[in-house]
């Protein structure tokens, strides 16, 4: 075993001597050791009930003969981090957390690891670093939120988080009372859980079940549900059959595994991180996957399920229904089959065994939201090398827009656009320097979107931004455009008045400027300097790359 490297042979006697004062028996020295990585803080609402996870995953070790040790890892509430100088640390702690769980395992030599991820950044942190260190692993997550509900005017009512962003807009707009709000507030998020739509934490933890990194459920049963306390019990119980078997990540997380997920993905219309995450995963692997991919499969997979913030279904609904095996079932066809996973059943079992049992959340093939996936890459002069739009949540009559710019230089310049009533019906915000450098750190524009909703101008402006969009925008937001501006990609030299063409169906971001106007701008702009010159952030500036890779660091 791996572990005998810190437990066997008489030089090793120091090592068990400290061992020992941790608990450890004489008889456990012959048993496997098995890392339990757990994201448990207090801080995040989709954390705060790991503990009683991570207990239920190491009686499923030891009743299988394991002797479990748990670690943690740092987490960040992108909510709280929202709209501040927080969320410049968001996406920088993905490779943070996949650094941490690198040091800890290789330093304390686990035999294989159980992962217990949540929200947003954790579960691609620590799926790279499973990736990377290819020991047997098994993933579980700890649940979705459950929705909100209240009595609003004599009426139930099902909120969520971005209810809560959108009625900020309202009140702004004047349309909403701030007790009204306030109402909304109180309601919106119920108890633990990683927040309850399709957003980007739902998103990759049901990706996850595809990928073959987890038990069918870990994406959709509720926190609070009794069952999901049992998932990680079983989760613990086999880990031990994934090591017998000596399956490793690198066996499961292939091309084809990667390309299913975006299947699933593209079904569900989820959060548009997805497609960072996984092409960061992918790079971790060993493998190039362009996005140019994403635009075949979402072309071929239809849209079946719209959840929040696309509608009013949220992931409790999905468990419901089936959940991610019956969306499996009904694009089995679209899926490669053979691809294995953490229940040492090929994808393909895991299907059949699938059932739709709600029509209204999970449509048929003859029937979907519409005949392509609810994400589209788009390319053009804007765009080079690609930008994300979550189409699945875009109003039919933005699919194809084109409008004046309206620029910005940072979020919260256009934030207070938004606000001030600065922004016309029909035109494209254009929010830069918030990229993967800028930022740094690619910020989630989700208060500038969700203004735009409680305004109701999502159907009349477009936003473009090379930072992301949290899982809970919707409208006609196009994020992630590369290359970025501090990278003097082309969005650095929009001018407010230019025209920018949107075509979703047709996959293109166009600016209606010559390409030797582009090119003579581009000669007259400055070197991007950013003002952040120490800290983990400017390390961060200074290794990572384009966010049409992944925005991973240089191997």
């Amino acid at each position: 075993m791996r572990s005998d490297n810190i437990k066997q042979g008489i030089e090793r006697a120091p090592h068990r001597s400290l061992l020992r004062a941790l608990g450890v028996c004489s008889e456990d020295f012959g048993k496997p050791f098995i890392g339990v990585v757990n994201s448990f803080n207090e801080v995040v609402p989709g954390h705060i009930h790991l503990r009683s996870i991570a207990e239920a995953v190491k009686e499923g070790i030891r009743s299988k003969g394991g002797v479990p040790f748990e670690f943690n890892t740092i987490g960040i509430c992108d909510g709280i981090a929202m709209n501040h100088p927080g969320m410049k640390y968001s996406l920088p702690s993905r490779e943070l957390i996949a650094d941490s769980v690198e040091i800890m395992v290789e330093a304390h030599q686990f035999d294989a690891l159980v992962f217990i991820p949540n929200c947003d950044k954790i579960i691609p942190g620590m799926l790279m670093a499973a990736v990377r260190l290819n020991l047997p692993s098994v993933f579980i997550s700890g649940g979705p939120m459950l929705a909100g509900r209240m009595n609003q005017d004599g009426k139930a009512r099902i909120v969520d988080l971005t209810s809560v962003f959108s009625a900020v807009g309202s009140v702004v707009s004047k349309t909403m009372s701030e007790t009204e709000l306030e109402e909304i507030e109180i309601a919106a998020c119920p108890g633990c859980g990683s927040c309850s739509g399709m957003y980007t934490a739902n998103t990759m933890n049901c990706l996850t079940e595809v990928l073959g990194m987890a038990l069918p459920g870990n994406g959709t049963i509720p926190a609070v549900d009794s069952r999901r306390a049992v998932l990680a019990m079983q989760a613990g119980k086999q880990i031990m059959a994934v090591l017998e078997n000596n399956l490793l990540p690198r066996d499961i997380i292939t091309k084809d595994s990667i390309a299913n997920a975006f299947a699933v993905d593209v079904a569900l219309g989820g959060s548009t991180n997805s497609v960072l995450h996984l092409v960061a995963i992918a790079h971790e692997a060993g493998m190039d996957f362009p996005l140019t991919l994403v635009n075949d499969i979402s072309q071929r997979v239809p849209h079946i399920c719209k959840l929040s913030p696309a509608s009013d279904v949220h992931i409790e609904d999905l468990d419901l229904a089936g959940g991610i095996p019956a969306v499996m079932n009904e694009i089995a066809n679209f899926l490669n089959g053979k691809c294995k996973t953490v229940s040492l059943m090929q994808v393909s079992s895991i299907a059949k065994k699938g059932k739709v049992r709600n029509r209204d959340v999970i449509r048929s093939l003859s029937d979907p939201y519409s005949k392509t996936g609810g994400l589209a890459i788009l390319f053009g002069n804007l765009a080079p090398e690609g930008a994300v739009v979550k189409s699945g949540a875009v109003a039919p009559e933005m699919m194809v827009h084109e409008g004046p710019a309206r620029v910005f230089e940072n979020e919260e310049d256009a934030t207070k656009g938004i606000m001030k009533g600065d922004i016309k019906k029909g035109d494209v915000i254009v929010i830069r320097y918030e990229g993967p450098k800028g930022g740094p750190g690619m910020r989630e524009m989700l208060t500038p979107t969700s203004l735009l909703s409680g305004m109701r101008l999502d159907n009349d402006v477009a936003l473009v931004t090379d930072g992301r969009f949290s899982g809970g925008t919707k409208g006609a937001a196009v994020g992630h455009v590369a290359p970025e501006a501090a990278d003097r990609g082309p969005i650095a030299v929009v001018k407010s008045g230019d025209i920018i063409s949107i075509n979703i169906p047709s996959c293109k971001l166009e600016l209606k400027v010559s390409d030797a106007e582009i090119k003579e701008r581009l000669s007259r702009l400055p070197e991007y300097k950013s003002s952040i010159k120490t800290g983990y952030l400017r390390r961060y500036i200074e290794n990572v790359g384009s966010a049409s890779t992944g925005a991973v660091f240089a191997r």
